[in-house]
């Protein structure tokens, strides 16, 4: 009898501790399970986080619209000012000028212009063997000489009421200097002018005066 007491007594202590172990089982069961359902969320939010960058880089940026300047109106009376103008004709204007001078001798009229003032001879105009003219430049500056055909008279006088200016920016005084070196005469000294400039005058062969000037 003693034996079987303890045969019943050992199968209920074998039962308790199968249902223990179960639920030991069932806890670690669910314990293991805890773990996988939080970190559900963190998957979500990681994946979350790398679709919203791609996301916006799909979206295309408006550029920014800069604001349109508006014109200025206008003065009604400017305007008519303008079309005033335009109306009328337009006035002369001139991109170079040269003078021509009728001379006795062309050969020495050459020679002057040439050695003794310092122009350079460009180009010279011949027939049957003779010089009939030359043009000679100084700068950007012309000179035409043609030789008298005398058929206005060989009296007539030249030079008279006529003076041609130059403008220069050499020394006016260092060029009067060379001239008078080479065999020329001033008809007036360099001196200092009212317009703040600083001039002289020469005479060429045929009474024609030169005035060579600064500040012009």
């Amino acid at each position: 009898m003693a034996g079987k007491k303890k045969s019943k007594k050992d199968k209920k202590a074998a039962k308790k501790a199968k249902k223990e172990a179960r639920k030991a089982a069932k806890r670690a069961a669910a314990a293991a399970d805890q773990p996988t359902q939080k970190a559900a969320p963190k998957a979500v939010t990681q994946t979350a986080k790398k679709a919203a960058p791609r996301a916006a880089k799909r979206a295309p940026v408006k550029p920014a619209k800069k604001p349109v300047a508006r014109r200025k109106a206008r003065p009604a009376r400017k305007a008519r000012l303008v079309l005033k103008d335009r109306l009328q004709p337009e006035s002369l204007r001139l991109r170079s000028a040269g003078p021509s001078f009728t001379v006795n001798d062309i050969q020495k009229s050459l020679a002057f212009y040439r050695d003794v003032l310092g122009f350079t001879l460009k180009e010279r105009w011949e027939q049957d063997g003779a010089l009939h003219g030359v043009e000679m430049v100084a700068g950007r500056v012309t000179f035409w000489l043609g030789q008298d055909d005398w058929k206005k008279g060989r009296d007539r006088v030249k030079g008279q009421g006529f003076r041609m200016y130059c403008g220069t920016s050499q020394d006016v005084d260092a060029i009067a200097q060379r001239i008078r070196a080479a065999g020329g005469t001033l008809l007036e000294e360099p001196k200092d002018e009212p317009w703040g400039g600083r001039a002289f005058a020469v005479v060429d062969p045929d009474g024609f005066t030169i005035t060579l000037a600064t500040g012009m």
